[in-house]
């Protein structure tokens, strides 16, 4: 929960870290795309850490990275200060995502895995939804300068938590040596697979069709649905409960349907979703709850897809798990950077223009798919069942 923790709990002090250090719209945009493009960067090495370090002192070292950097959030005293305690927490923000999908198929298998990454998914749908309600309140309460003491504590908590309680599930005997020419062997061998590229591309894409509203919500709960800071569970909340519904199915799939056909339900689920909100955004203004209802639907199928998804790219290289992950967490998380940075601001003016954006997303998520299908033989046999 700490990488959405560290976007949407902020996202309503936009307004409040304008006034304050003297910011453009423009320029605050740049804390989220900080945050994202190192955040993107060190996917690459937090589970290939974990593969020769083990996936316990990565994520503990990370933990303590994460709370220094947001102290520094929390006294930053102009906007090039801030840019760079934003780096730092991106740099160690999403060591728990990619290091714990490892930990998962480390420690289970087939139905078991699936089950329980669908429950992550449930328990990582929290903090979306939680997050801008908790800062909304600490803005209004202590400013935002509170947002990242509450992220600072939050971090020291989940220290405290894993050191007492979290196991090693790498054992030394399945661990790789860290070096530079292997490291970059390991890495070209898994980027000259297509079937990997367009899995994580599948990933990446489908959760950008609803990326897009969580990095426009100032702009589309304060100036389209001319809502105030505290208001932000308009959106998040109906968003996050599609991503908990979403997992939930994908855990009760597990076992009784096929990978596949799970996600050809998805994707009928998506596209119904993003057909709806294309047609209310060219006829009438945004308004509630029509311009949140397709966010939900569309959240439920990019959910059920996730897991299924991702355990199909990790059992593509079983000797290389942690570096799948990195590689699966860098291409979602450079996408994210670049729609944050660049689509998000292009788009986030009105109530078309974003549903447009989350069906373009779409349609490449989809393509992807189909083209990983029409690569593995064996896959479209299952997605037919």
């Amino acid at each position: 929960m700490l990488g959405p923790f560290s976007v949407d709990t902020f996202l309503p002090s936009f307004p409040a870290i304008g006034r304050d250090l003297a910011l453009t719209p423009a320029e605050l945009q740049q804390t989220l795309t900080v945050y994202f493009f190192p955040f993107a960067v060190m996917t690459l090495f937090h589970g290939t850490l974990s593969d020769s370090f083990g996936r316990r002192p990565v994520i503990l070292v990370s933990l303590i990275i994460y709370a220094m950097a947001s102290v520094g959030c929390v006294f930053a005293y102009d906007f090039p200060q801030l840019l760079i305690f934003r780096v730092l927490q991106g740099m160690s923000a999403g060591t728990g995502m990619v290091v714990g999908r490892a930990i998962i198929r480390d420690s289970f298998e087939g139905h078991a895995a699936q089950r329980l990454m669908s429950l992550v998914t449930i328990i990582f749908g929290l903090a979306p939804a939680i997050a801008p309600v908790l800062g909304g309140w600490l803005l209004g309460w202590f400013g935002w300068r509170a947002v990242f003491v509450f992220l600072t504590l939050y971090a020291l908590l989940l220290l405290a938590v894993s050191w007492w309680r979290m196991p090693e599930t790498h054992p030394l005997s399945a661990r790789q040596p860290f070096a530079l020419v292997p490291l970059a062997g390991n890495y070209w061998k898994l980027a000259r697979s297509p079937q990997l590229l367009l899995l994580c591309a599948t990933v990446a894409f489908n959760f950008g069709g609803f990326f897009i509203y969580v990095v426009s919500a100032p702009a589309f709960v304060y100036n389209l649905l001319g809502l105030n800071e505290r208001q932000f569970a308009w959106l998040f909340v109906p968003a996050i409960a599609g991503v908990m519904i979403g997992a939930f199915l994908s855990g009760r799939f597990a076992g009784k349907v096929s990978p596949g056909r799970t996600l050809g339900i998805a994707y009928c689920i998506m596209f119904s979703a993003a057909a709806f909100n294309v047609t209310y955004g060219a006829l009438a203004a945004p308004a509630l709850p029509w311009s949140v209802l397709p966010v939900m639907i569309y959240a439920i199928g990019m959910a059920l897809a996730m897991p299924s998804v991702t355990l199909i790219a990790l059992e593509l290289f079983p000797a290389n798990r942690g570096m799948t992950s990195s590689l699966l967490g860098f291409v979602h998380s450079f996408t994210s950077a670049i729609i944050a940075g660049a689509i998000s601001p292009l788009l986030s003016h009105s109530g078309i223009t974003l549903a447009l954006g989350m069906t373009g997303l779409l349609v490449v998520g989809c393509a992807s798919w189909l083209a990983y299908l029409w690569l593995e033989p064996g896959s479209q046999d299952d997605a037919r069942t």
